[in-house]
């Protein structure tokens, strides 16, 4: 029996290594969305304990540059959480555009995968149709030769 040989093995093995590739990638871009995510979450704390002790600061006795300094932190707080969540936004889409790429790398080799298989089976009935072609030679040969030694 002849060996398969698929003609377009290396396209097929390009599509792995890019759908590897985007995996790695999309992986990435999930980790660096948590963790973004994870900063934007300590800022929020940290806004809240600022808020705690405004009202703290509030309620004891009146000390205004504490209290000044107290707002000054909350303003600025909001604003490093602002230009966090533009960070965790960005990071998002990030992520939405690394899993189509991913998507559509798998179906390209999903794709290609298919053609193979398509390929194995022609091979196989060409195959299965040139042993016929040869049983049925050997046959028709036999009873020749039977044919003239009676």
């Amino acid at each position: 029996m002849a060996r398969f040989v698929y003609r377009m093995q290396n396209i097929l093995n390009i599509k792995y290594k890019l759908e590897d590739q985007a995996k790695t990638e999309f992986m990435l871009a999930n980790r660096i969305l948590q963790e973004e995510e994870s900063k934007l979450q300590v800022l929020e704390e940290r806004r809240i304990g600022y808020s705690e002790e405004g009202r703290i600061l509030l309620s004891e006795n009146l000390n205004l540059d504490e209290i000044r300094e107290n707002r000054e932190a909350l303003v600025r707080m909001k604003e490093f959480i602002e230009l966090q969540l533009n960070r965790v936004e960005e990071a998002k889409r990030q992520v939405e555009v690394k899993r189509e790429r991913l998507a559509e790398l798998m179906k390209e080799r999903k794709t290609q995968e298919k053609l193979k298989e398509k390929a194995f089976e022609e091979f196989l009935q060409e195959e299965n149709a040139r042993e016929s072609k040869e049983i049925d030679e050997l046959v028709s040969f036999t009873y020749g030769k039977r044919r003239k030694e009676d």
